[in-house]
C-alpha cells in the first residue's frame, strides 16, 4: 500500500465534487479524477443511467477522458483518485492501463475489489502492479453516498403498479395486536410485492412455531395463542400470505395461483432459516404449509394443525367445503367480520372488525374471490400432485411429533376431515377436541396453545395417549 501524499486531499476532494454532480444527475454519487504529473487531465463520474452503458463508471469513463488528453491507451505516470473503491471491472481496467496508483475514498463492502471483497490489484500473476491507497476522506465519499441512498431505502419495497397495499390506517385500531410489523420484498417469487410477518421471541429459541392462516383471516387469527408460546421462551414467525393481512394484494385475481404462494412460503422459510420448526396451520395454512415439510425436513421438529386437509384431488371436496365455495361465488363482497362473529359469539366487535381492516374495497379483495376455486378438486388439478406427494411424506417419512385440534362445530372442514388428516399422518396420536370450536379454531387458540407448549416440551418417547 503506497503511503498518501499531503496533495492527494486536494485532488480527492475535486473527485466528490464530482460525486455531487452526479447525484444531482439521479446517478450513484462516485466521481473521480485523473492526475499526470501533479496536473488534473480527467474529470468523470458515474453516468451508467445518462448513458444506458454498464461500464460507464466514474473511473472508467475518466480513463477514457485521461487516454483521449494524452493521447496514449498507457497511463503509466497517472494516478487515480475515486470516492468509492473500485469493483472488479474498474480495478481490471485501471491495470490495463498501466496506472502507477489508485487512492479512494471509502470502502465496498459489497463490491470492491481493492481489499474488501477481493484484491485484484494484489494479484502477483499479473503483468502491471498498481500501487492502491484506501480511506482517503472516507467519512466525506461515504456520507454522500449514504445521503443519496437514504430516501430509497425509507422506501424499500415501493408498490407495484398492478398491486395495491391497505393503508396502515386500516390498522390503527386492532385491538390485541401490539407486535412489529416486519417486512420482505426480495424473494424470487415475489418478484418486488411486499410480504408482511410477524417475528416475536428470541431468535434462538428452542422451538420456532411458524403459524399460517387461511382465507379469510390474517396473522391477526394468530393473537391469542402467540403470547403462550413466547411466554414459554419460544419464537413465533407469523407472515400474512399475499393478499391478505398487512401484505400487498394484486389486483388481478390470476395472480393468485398455488404454486406462487407455495414457493413465497418457501422461499420465506429458508430466508429466515428457520429451524426446530412447529408448523402450526389451519384451513389454507395447511393446504399450503402442509406440503412445506418435505422439501426441508431437518427444518421441522412438530406439527400442530387445525381444521384443514391435504387436498390432494383424488378423494371428493367434503359437501361442507362445496357449499362454502357456492356461498362465496354468489356473495362476492361478503362481511369478513361478521363471519367471523357468527361463528365465534364470544368475539368482541372490535375483534370481528379486525378482519375487515385488510380489505376495504373490492379491489383489495382478489385473494378472496380466487381463493376457494383453488383449493385441488381433480387429480390434475394444480397443487393436487403436490399434495399427494407430501401425503406420502406425512404417511411415510415423517419423524417429528403431530398435534391435532379440532372445532367440532366446523361444517367445511371439521372432524371428519380432520380425522381422515390424521390417519395419512404417521405416528400422530395426539388429539384435541374443541365442541365449542368452528372453522376458524384459533378463536379458541389460547388453551390449544398451552397444550401444545405442554405436548412439544416433552421427549417424543414420554408423549401421553391420545388426549381428548
Amino acid at each position: 500500500m503506497a503511503d498518501t501524499l499531503p496533495e492527494d486531499a486536494h485532488w480527492m476532494r475535486l473527485a466528490l465534487g464530482q460525486a455531487t454532480l452526479a447525484a444531482q444527475a439521479g446517478e450513484v454519487p462516485v466521481g473521480a479524477v485523473v492526475v499526470h504529473q501533479g496536473r488534473l487531465i480527467a474529470s468523470a463520474h458515474n453516468r451508467c443511467v445518462t448513458d444506458s452503458d454498464p461500464t460507464a463508471h466514474a473511473e472508467v469513463v475518466a480513463l477514457r477522458a485521461a487516454a483521449l488528453a494524452l493521447g496514449n491507451y498507457r497511463l503509466e505516470d497517472c494516478t487515480l483518485y475515486v470516492t468509492l473503491e473500485p469493483c472488479a471491472m474498474c480495478s481490471g481496467a485501471l491495470i490495463n492501463a498501466r496506472l502507477q496508483k489508485v487512492v479512494f475514498g471509502a470502502s465496498d463492502a459489497r463490491a470492491g475489489a481493492a481489499g474488501s471483497v477481493l484484491d485484484i490489484f494484489a494479484m502477483k500473476a499479473l503483468n502491471h502492479h498498481t500501487q492502491v491507497q484506501g480511506g482517503l476522506l472516507a467519512e466525506q465519499c461515504a456520507d454522500i453516498l449514504r445521503d443519496f441512498f437514504k430516501p430509497k431505502r425509507a422506501n424499500m419495497s415501493p408498490l407495484r403498479e398492478d398491486a395495491l397495499r391497505t393503508p396502515e390506517a386500516r390498522f390503527a385500531n386492532v385491538p390485541d395486536y401490539p407486535w412489529s410489523p416486519h417486512y420482505l420484498s426480495d424473494l424470487p417469487t415475489l418478484d418486488g410485492l411486499r410480504l408482511h410477518y410477524l417475528d416475536e421471541g428470541p431468535q434462538d429459541a428452542q422451538l420456532t412455531y411458524l403459524c399460517l392462516h387461511g382465507n379469510p383471516a390474517w396473522s391477526y387469527l394468530y393473537r391469542k395463542m402467540i403470547p403462550v408460546f413466547t411466554g414459554a421462551g419460544h419464537r413465533v414467525v407469523a407472515p400474512d400470505l399475499i393478499g391478505f393481512g398487512k401484505s400487498d394484494k394484486p389486483k388481478k385475481d390470476s395472480a393468485h395461483q398455488f404454486d406462487f404462494h407455495r414457493h413465497v412460503l418457501l422461499e420465506f422459510v429458508e430466508r429466515l432459516d428457520l429451524r426446530n420448526v412447529v408448523l402450526v396451520v389451519q384451513d389454507w395454512g395447511g393446504i399450503f404449509g402442509l406440503t412445506l415439510p418435505m422439501e426441508a425436513p431437518h427444518r421441522y421438529a412438530g406439527l400442530l394443525a387445525m381444521n384443514t386437509l391435504l387436498a390432494c384431488g383424488d378423494v371428493p371436496l367434503s359437501p361442507g367445503f362445496l357449499a362454502w365455495r357456492a356461498w362465496c361465488a354468489k356473495n362476492p363482497e361478503f362481511d369478513v367480520g361478521k363471519l367471523f362473529a357468527r361463528g365465534n359469539s364470544h368475539m368482541t366487535e372490535t375483534e370481528w372488525q379486525a378482519y375487515n381492516a385488510p380489505f376495504p374495497d373490492a379491489g383489495h379483495r382478489a385473494a378472496l374471490r380466487v381463493f376457494p376455486n383453488m383449493v385441488p378438486e381433480f387429480a390434475d388439478s394444480p397443487g393436487a400432485a403436490i399434495a399427494r406427494q407430501a401425503r406420502d411424506f406425512w404417511s411415510n417419512k415423517w419423524a417429528g411429533r403431530s398435534f391435532l385440534a379440532i372445532g367440532q362445530q366446523d361444517p367445511v372442514l371439521g372432524e371428519p376431515v380432520m380425522r381422515a388428516l390424521q390417519s395419512q399422518i404417521r405416528g400422530c396420536e395426539q388429539v384435541m377436541l374443541l365442541p365449542e370450536a368452528g372453522h376458524f379454531v384459533q378463536e379458541h387458540g389460547q388453551a390449544i396453545a398451552q397444550a401444545a407448549v405442554e405436548f412439544f416440551s416433552k421427549p417424543l418417547q414420554a408423549r401421553p395417549a391420545v388426549v381428548l
